[in-house]
């Protein structure tokens, strides 16, 4: 087993681009690690400079208590699971599972078991004498998996392995990942963009965006109790509601959250309370999970919203509402650029650029554009063109397009940030 550390650890490409940016994390002996976030973000590049494929351009790698910016990736005592297998088409699935061992010329008859014992694992067994041509995707990436496990590393990185699967391989195999990592209790820090795979293989998540760590902790941390507003939008299956509202008090009585057409009340006695009314007077993120919503009937009491359901969505197991309340979303906070930080060299320019690159979430701009300016609505705060409320109705809806609706909020579900997407809920503990 091994632990990794990464103190600092920044990379940057040829033309100043900054690819990972001041990344400090660590990887716990026998823990399965996922690094979580949009493709681009620099998951991949942070794994291949733990594996040795790319050069540290500053900071520190520490491999299982030593240092390990120089060394050779054949020094590291790590595997690596590529996204497409990268299988010897030559060699059959038996010659695939056994090469690491024989390059490291062990014993035969003890490669031999290994790889019968391994293949029955991976319920390949009855594909050893073929070629990696003639078989499916989900069994090639068992192979890759499997000459990866078979020489039992201390330090297993795989790279999106599931990503060129149909849903069900992945599932499968997902299982299989987190089944035998865990038998074999070998650290493993595994990269996706899936948020699925996230929160069912993780004991912990970190999640990247543009080179920086915005998050980490266990599954049920980073999603119950993100540290940013774009965490909170990236683990939602559904489009997360990020609304932008004033903070009031009326005579110290209770903290009203005013959204202009709107208003939902906070009582004194939430334990969110005190830190929500620093910040009376100025504009907050609010950030509502579909399923914190729900359609509230004529004559009951409570935090409600009033709207038109625009129209409705059917995704097989469910419903899916989306109600013009006249409330409008905002967009989600993300960190500069990082080809513009390096390009002006981090400092005062840097700041200039944050200021820059507030990007609108589901926009039209691309990840490689250069906005002329801050996007901003009337508040300060980014919008997006319409302004629905997504509700989760489940299988039967109780709407129809077009018709009055009253949506209630469970307000102990309200996550709540400053304009900067930063939580402003007392710590976690």
């Amino acid at each position: 087993m091994s632990q990794v550390v990464l103190d600092n650890v920044t990379k940057v490409y040829p033309g100043g681009f900054l690819a990972v940016d001041r990344m400090n994390l660590r990887a716990e002996d026998g823990e399965l690690l996922v690094l979580l976030g949009p493709s681009g973000c620099g998951k991949s590049t942070l794994l291949r400079m733990i594996a040795g494929l790319e050069d540290i351009t500053d900071g520190d790698l520490w491999l299982g208590g030593k240092i390990a910016n120089h060394l050779a990736p054949r020094d590291r005592d790590v595997a690596m699971v590529f996204q497409n297998g990268a299988l010897y088409p030559h060699r059959t699935v038996r010659g695939n599972l056994s090469f690491p061992l024989e390059i490291a010329k062990a014993d035969p008859q003890m490669v031999r078991d290994r790889v019968v014992e391994l293949s029955k694992a991976l319920h390949i067994d009855e594909t050893l004498d073929r070629r990696p041509g003639t078989l499916s995707g989900g069994q090639r990436q068992r192979v890759a998996m499997g000459r990866a496990i078979v020489r039992q590393p201390s330090l297993f990185l795989m790279d999106e392995p599931l990503s060129n699967l149909d849903a069900g391989m992945r599932t499968e195999l997902r299982m299989e990942i987190s089944s035998l990592v865990r038998a074999l209790g070998v650290t493993t820090i595994y990269v996706t963009h899936d948020q699925i795979e996230a929160l069912t293989l993780a004991d912990r998540i970190a999640i990247m965006n543009r080179g920086v760590l915005q998050d980490i902790g266990t599954p049920a941390q980073v999603y119950n109790d993100p540290a940013t507003a774009f965490t909170a939008a990236f683990l939602s299956s559904q489009q997360l509601n990020l609304l932008a509202a004033t903070v009031r008090t009326p005579q110290n009585q209770f903290i009203m959250l005013d959204f202009g057409t709107h208003q939902i009340t906070m009582p004194w006695t939430d334990p969110r309370a005190y830190a929500v009314s620093q910040h009376t007077g100025s504009q907050i993120i609010v950030g509502i999970r579909p399923d914190a919503l729900a359609p509230m009937p004529e004559g009951m009491d409570g935090p409600v919203f009033m709207g038109r359901v625009r129209t409705l969505e059917y995704h097989g197991h469910e419903w899916l509402a989306y109600v013009e309340c006249g409330i409008p979303a905002v967009a989600v906070p993300e960190p500069p650029d990082p080809r513009f930080r390096a390009a002006n060299g981090g400092g005062a320019n840097g700041s200039k650029t944050r200021s820059m690159m507030r990007r609108l979430f589901n926009s039209d701009i691309d990840a490689d554009d250069t906005p002329s300016g801050p996007q901003s609505g009337p508040n300060g705060l980014g919008s997006h063109r319409r302004a629905d409320l997504i509700v989760r109705l489940g299988a039967r809806p109780s709407w129809r397009a077009g018709e009055h609706a009253r949506v209630a909020v469970d307000v102990s579900r309200l996550m709540l940030f400053t304009h900067t997407g930063a939580r402003i809920d007392p710590p976690r503990r």
